[in-house]
């Protein structure tokens, strides 16, 4: 029966082929051929592709010290240093350490890593199902087009994409309205890696906006419990130790690895006067997003401090659309103004890509040159080592995409009219 109904669907695609490529309403059946295929696609890179070590074996040597029973964080070490993630990497990746014999049977590790990156891709398709704004056709270039994205999974094994795929998973769950749950597993996903707090303001607004002041305190409480429990066992034996190494915001980064500011001096890279005025320039976005672009209301936006009940008027319902802008507008100007940008730091913002070009209307932005940028994109993030062209090209399209975000029509709620009363209703059958 499933199959008689799977087989006519595809007919029907076929039939309208067109419609199926450019109308938003074909994405679940564009997502599961898409899904199909880059099953195909992960076991070819990985049978036939080199796996180039890079952080793996770092990762096993930090959490093989966990393992036999270390637990002041500072000890916790690998050929590239010291352990700088905090401790839910070390859970997950000492899983990784058990399952794949001490982290020597590489090929499971890839295998491993394949499976997540077709989860992480069903929790982005069910996130894009339900924003309905993106055609299906742009799905190709975020699947199988990019050669960086699939090497950072299967080839390098790199905790980015554990960290994203939690985090998709979180935002699944506030679509649905479990903000609870989402909370504690956007808490789990920083504990992976701490380029997940870029979201972070976007979640507060959003959580003062659904709940208030008072409201969202629990959520906040349910983030923090988390993290302490996580880190418990460092916590006790070395807490000063731990924070500072495990949430270390000050890191400086090596001018060898930048993808996004090679066309600058090394000097001024690592200084931190420019590093100040890169915070400066993130809070002043932060600050205009949020009063122009996230706020929809004609009221002061000190208003969301408020109980949504005693709101006059009353606050706009959250929608969709509303969440996943005001989430991925407030990771992409972190991405925008980060003091350096790895090559692994690609998955921070790909998956979000289609969606902060496609939420605007296309009359600002016509479909070509938006699938002109996501090109360019990819082709800087694929050019190793990075260039004065790439890095400037680079932030060329990245200022596109706040252009286009910023004057074109952020998605606005959608507002329940009140029922007609009883007496208008009267009055209209009379007039009839």
């Amino acid at each position: 029966m499933a199959a008689g109904r799977g087989a006519a669907a595809l007919r029907r695609a076929w039939r309208e082929r067109r419609a199926a490529l450019l109308e938003p309403r074909y994405t679940p059946l564009v997502a599961a051929c898409l899904c199909l295929a880059e099953g195909g696609v992960n076991l070819w890179v990985i049978r036939r592709v080199p796996y180039t070590e890079i952080d793996w074996k770092a990762y096993m040597q930090e959490v093989e010290g966990f393992a036999n029973g270390t637990r002041d964080y500072t000890q916790l070490k690998g050929d590239t240093g010291p352990l700088v993630y905090p401790a839910g990497f070390v859970y997950i990746f000492l899983g990784l350490y058990h399952a794949t014999g001490r982290g020597s049977d590489i090929r499971l590790a890839q295998y491993l890593f394949a499976g997540l990156y077709l989860l992480n891709l069903l929790l982005v398709f069910r996130i894009y199902c339900r924003t309905n704004k993106v055609p299906p056709y742009v799905f190709f270039f975020m699947c199988c087009a990019s050669y960086r994205i699939h090497s950072i999974f299967v080839l390098r094994l790199f905790n980015d994409p554990v960290a994203m795929a939690i985090l998709f998973l979180a935002i699944n769950l506030f679509l649905e309205e479990h903000w609870s749950w989402g909370c504690l597993l956007f808490s789990l996903a920083v504990s992976v890696k701490m380029n997940i707090l870029l979201f972070a303001p976007g979640l507060l607004f959003l959580l003062l906006q659904r709940f208030g002041l008072l409201g969202c305190i629990p959520k906040l409480c349910i983030c923090a419990l988390l993290q302490v429990v996580l880190g418990l066992p460092f916590l006790l034996v070395n807490p000063v130790g731990y924070l500072t190494r495990s949430f270390d915001l000050g890191r400086q980064f090596q001018y060898k690895w930048t993808v996004n500011w090679r066309f600058l001096p090394e000097e001024v890279f690592q200084n931190r006067v420019f590093h100040a005025a890169l915070l400066l320039a993130h809070l002043a976005g932060l600050g205009l997003f949020a009063l122009h672009r996230w706020h929809s209301s004609k009221e002061n936006i000190l208003t969301l401090l408020k109980d949504p009940a005693k709101r006059k008027p009353a606050s706009p319902r959250l929608t969709v659309n509303r969440i996943v802008f005001v989430l991925f507008s407030s990771n992409f100007l972190g991405v925008c103004c980060s003091r350096s940008l790895h090559y692994q730091f690609y998955v921070w913002y790909f998956h979000t890509l289609p969606y902060l070009l496609w939420c605007t209307p296309t009359t600002k932005l016509a479909h070509m040159p938006k699938v002109l940028l996501l090109g360019v994109i990819e082709l800087c993030w694929n050019t190793y080592p990075s260039t004065v062209c790439s890095s400037l090209s680079l932030h060329i399209c990245h200022g596109l995409i706040l252009l286009q975000l910023w004057y074109g029509t952020a998605p606005t709620p959608v507002s329940h009219t009140p029922p007609p009363s009883r007496k208008g209703t009267a009055m209209s059958k009379k007039a009839q």
